[in-house]
């Protein structure tokens, strides 16, 4: 059958079994807007307040599900305020295909009314990219975008199209898309064989989990594992709730604000097991320093992320699933009666505290996961917040932290948890933002407001850029250049603004009642809570030291 190329597009997205796209429309991209209107009941279109949200919730919707997000722009600016959003994507390993329409064929490369070249832009932040000359390719093209996004190691394309394109007419013939294949080709008994071995003359082994074993859907072989090898666990942030959070081999985040049992932990052990982890700076501090006393074995999906920023004694390349699925079937269970004794103790001994007094960021944290009792997708900007989210509530299941963590975008978190809501209609969502990160994308409040959603934004107004000001006061003699935002805005009055519903907040008791009363709402409600500017995120790492040299305030005093 004869199609334009806008019909293509929707045709294609409805093969990939896409039910919504987040966007923005603009005279490039009009061809595929009317399409989507005569498709309104079969795709849902989420109109965003910038396209920079429209990023962030197609990635918040891909994080909360597994499944593949799409964003929409137009050309020149349109397709530039996505930017930050495909790069958010690329840092963290999400799916996502970004959709722009830029300038008729024949006006490229002649600096045309918002023409911008776009593909070449975001070669360094996308798994591949396109621009479809020739609307024969245009289907083909499209599915190959979706193919290579949810391949291996997960990321965003970009497909960008001339507006003549979306207009001409081509034959179209509809396909049934394939299922997402692990893979397994390079998982080889040696290295499994290697890797039993390893485990079974470790005495004293740790296990580090990443975002790999979320993304790959590992939680349950990933217990199994655990139990098999009897070692403590520590996480990343992006691996937060594939391990549970409660369980009692559990030791906290590892890294520059990780607990201390982890970061000494790691640093004790004879072998450390990497699950799909990348080793980030922020994880590992002084590489050189890293897990000393350890041998390192590594199992990823990437061979890029081999020997990249650790040194490993052995790896297996693959789908973290079928890689600990093949080694559960190979292990003995396994006995570190005195190891494990020795973490707990570490555990006891070192436990995450705050003040037992007045409204700070650990209380709101653990509060919300009081009354949620732990059953909510929680969503985080970018600074002290995020931590405490990841120090202070316990996630049981994947998918359920949903936060910036390799490029660690400000801004990020109110159009992620828009995605992830729309993704989620029966589960309770919650966005964690600092003051700071607040302003900068506080429009997708309107976009909340507007779809109905029953989200809850948190901001924990200390009126600084806190985690600048942590490092201001401790190395750079308290010179607070840049970082009080001490000036009239009401984020309460703005949220009113524009349609929500809004609490201020400054006692623990005002935080109770407001949170209680948000979280049985049916509209976006925004609880703003004054805490002190001078809260910090214990424990730390200095930059450049290793992570048993982990401090707090008592460390300091």
């Amino acid at each position: 059958m004869q199609l334009t190329g806008a019909q293509i597009v929707i045709e294609c997205l409805k093969e990939q079994g896409v039910d919504t796209v987040f966007g923005y429309p603009g005279g490039s991209i009009l061809n595929v807007y009317d399409e989507l209107y005569k498709h309104r009941h079969e795709i849902r279109h989420v109109l965003t307040s910038h396209e920079q949200g429209a990023s962030h919730a197609a990635d918040g919707y891909a994080r909360s599900t597994g499944k593949t997000g799409v964003c929409l722009a137009t050309s020149g600016p349109g397709a530039t305020n996505l930017v930050t959003g495909i790069a958010t994507a690329y840092m963290d390993s999400v799916p996502m295909v970004a959709i722009t329409c830029n300038v008729g064929v024949a006006l490229l490369g002649k600096d045309s009314f918002q023409e911008i070249d776009i593909a070449g832009i975001t070669t360094p932040i996308t798994k591949h990219n396109f621009i479809v000359k020739d609307i024969t390719k245009l289907a083909e093209t499209i599915r190959r975008a979706f193919h290579i996004a949810q391949k291996g190691r997960p990321g965003p394309v970009l497909v960008d199209i001339p507006k003549d394109v979306t207009a001409n007419k081509t034959e179209f013939q509809p396909i049934v898309a394939g299922q997402k294949e692990r893979d397994c080709e390079k998982i080889t008994d040696q290295a499994l064989d290697q890797a039993v071995k390893m485990i079974c003359q470790s005495k004293k082994p740790y296990l580090f989990v990443g975002g790999g074993a979320v993304i790959s859907e590992a939680s349950r072989e990933l217990l199994e594992f655990v139990e098999k090898v009897q070692a403590p666990v520590s996480d990343s942030l992006m691996g937060k709730g594939a391990f549970d959070g409660n369980h009692k081999l559990y030791t906290g985040m590892l890294g520059m604000h990780g607990t201390k049992t982890s970061n000494y932990g790691v640093s004790e052990c004879d072998l450390l097991i990497a699950v799909g982890v990348r080793f980030s700076d922020r994880v590992t501090g002084n590489a050189k320093k890293f897990a000393k006393n350890a041998k390192i074995l590594q199992f990823d999906i990437d061979p890029a992320e081999i020997n990249k920023n650790i040194v490993t004694d052995a790896h297996i390349i693959g789908d973290i699933k079928e890689i600990l699925s093949r080694l559960n079937q190979r292990l003995e269970k396994q006995e570190h009666k005195e190891w494990i004794e020795k973490i707990m103790e570490y555990k006891k001994k070192y436990p995450l505290k705050y003040s037992e007094t007045g409204l700070s960021g650990p209380f709101i944290i653990e509060e919300m996961y009081k009354q949620t009792k732990g059953d909510a997708i929680i969503v985080t900007e970018v600074g002290q917040h995020q931590m405490w989210a990841a120090q202070f509530y316990k996630y049981s299941k994947p998918r359920t932290l949903i936060s910036s963590g390799g490029l660690g975008t400000m801004g990020y978190g109110l159009g992620a948890a828009i995605g992830a809501q729309i993704a989620n209609p029966g589960k309770q969502v919650i966005n964690i933002a600092g003051d700071g990160c607040f302003r900068m994308n506080m429009n997708e409040i309107a976009t909340a407001v507007r779809q109905e959603l029953p989200l809850v934004q948190v901001v924990i107004n200390n009126h600084v850029l806190g985690m600048v000001r942590q490092w201001q006061t401790l190395f750079y003699e308290q010179h607070y250049s840049a970082t009080i935002l001490n000036d009239g805005v009401d984020f309460v009055k703005v949220a009113e603004a524009m349609g929500a519903v809004a609490f201020h907040v400054s006692t623990r008791e005002e935080f109770q009642e407001a949170f209680a009363k948000a979280i049985t709402s049916s509209k976006p409600v925004l609880i703003d809570c004054i805490i002190d500017s001078d809260d910090k995120v214990w424990p730390m790492v200095a930059p450049g030291a290793a992570i048993d040299e982990a401090f707090d305030e008592k460390d300091i005093e």
